[in-house]
């Protein structure tokens, strides 16, 4: 590392997993549970399989968009000098505007209308994503691991959250988008006024460079490393996304009892996904001069362990089998988000343009993730089944994990950013 090392304590590190488990809970409850319940076209005596095309283009198509905000955004919050800090402003407006949109996903009914409406959610949480992300190289150094694994166990906690909100409370579609809202509102714009960030006197000037010239984005193992987690985010997209379908239609579980079963999936894979990202993050922060190799192979291997969780799934498609698989793949996939995510931030190479540069990281996670659902229900109407989706949810990690090995572990790290927000 370059630079004076930077920490912050316990307070810090709690308001920002806050932050991300609002920005989890709102985008993934929907993924998971609410959007699939309001396309499901079987209940309306349609072939079922038609709402998982639906669900597939929607949550695709909509997230798409957002994928666009997130490194514009980042791009504008690196340029932006206020009395307010450069990130607050922008974390702040994407809460909002994923309130609102997730008010208008409530109200609206049929998959085009509930797809413009989750355009407006994606784009929200691009935003505030995108500045809570360069948070971690604004004003971090060798606490990278740690601020990467909150950020990663809240995705899963998240979901338990908002589904275990749903289904306990016994929410119907547009209570549950409403209680999301409030949770953003609240929570995201709460955290963004308390997280420190430098004022405008505190910061330097926005230096204006040639486009691309020095830019991570450029640079081949920067590359590598974006390619190689939206390959793995597709993976997990297949084993995860789809999981509502997977019980009804694949294990034939009752569908009074689907939502329950779900639950249950998704509390295992949390639980899993919490351990694994906090031991995998903290384990990479662990100071010597093979860190960056270090985290080149936790990121490899977390990635294999995720693909294992598909071949368990193929094997004995049961539920039982399916919480086995659930409880591997969130080992796999937590330890890969949060070292990954580490591994980035050591491969930036300018202070200036954090945020556009890790926009980009989480672009990679995010596009994974809305490209599963589509290509996934593809495969599921290919064959009339799951069987090809999980076998593809297990050669996609292992392709990802190949990949992370092209990354050089010799780049240089980003330089720690002057002067320290208070």
């Amino acid at each position: 590392m370059t630079g004076t090392a930077k920490r912050v304590g316990p307070l810090w590190m709690m308001l920002f997993t806050l932050a991300w488990l609002a920005i989890w809970t709102v985008q993934l409850t929907p993924v998971q549970l609410l959007l699939p319940l309001q396309l499901d076209t079987n209940g309306q005596g349609r072939n079922w399989i038609a709402g998982v095309v639906w669900a597939g283009v929607v949550l695709s198509v909509g997230g798409l968009v957002g994928i666009v905000a997130a490194p514009l955004s980042g791009r504008w919050s690196d340029r932006t000098r206020s009395r307010w800090g450069r990130r607050r402003p922008w974390a702040i407006g994407g809460s909002v505007l994923s309130a609102v949109g997730l008010v208008l996903t409530g109200l609206v009914s049929g998959p085009l209308a509930v797809g413009a409406a989750w355009i407006v959610v994606s784009v929200g949480v691009s935003v505030a994503s995108a500045a809570l992300t360069a948070m971690i190289a604004d004003q971090l150094t060798d606490q990278r691991g740690a601020a990467s694994a909150a950020a990663s166990s809240a995705q899963a906690v998240g979901i338990v959250v908002g589904v275990g909100a749903v289904v306990l409370i016994g929410l119907d579609v547009a209570q549950s988008y409403f209680l999301l809202a409030a949770i953003i509102g609240v929570v995201g714009v709460g955290t963004a006024l308390l997280l420190p960030d430098a004022a405008a006197h505190e910061l330097p000037a926005a230096v204006r460079r040639p486009t691309g010239s020095g830019a991570s984005w450029r640079d081949r193992d920067f590359l590598w490393l974006l390619a190689g987690r939206l390959i793995v985010n597709i993976g997990n997209a297949f084993g995860t996304s789809l999981l509502l379908f997977f019980l009804l239609y694949g294990v034939r579980v009752p569908s009074t009892q689907s939502q329950d079963d779900l639950l249950i999936l998704i509390v295992i894979y949390t639980i899993f996904v919490v351990i694994a990202s906090v031991v995998a993050g903290m384990l990479s922060d662990r100071p010597g001069p093979d860190r960056l190799r270090r985290r080149r192979t936790l990121t490899a291997v977390s990635a294999v362990v995720q693909a294992v969780s598909g071949v368990v799934i193929i094997i004995s498609p049961s539920l039982v089998t399916t919480m086995i698989a659930a409880a591997i793949m969130g080992a796999g996939y937590g330890a890969y988000m949060a070292v990954s995510l580490a591994f980035a931030t050591d491969l930036l190479k300018d202070p200036d343009d954090h945020a556009r540069d890790l926009g980009l990281v989480n672009v990679s996670a995010q596009l994974g993730q809305l490209l599963g659902p589509l290509l996934g229900a593809g495969l599921v109407a290919l064959v009339g089944g799951f069987w090809l989706l999980f076998a593809a949810a297990a050669v996609l990690s292992l392709v990802g994990a190949v990949m992370t090995y092209a990354v050089r572990t010799r780049s240089p790290a980003s330089p720690a950013p002057v002067p320290a927000p208070r």
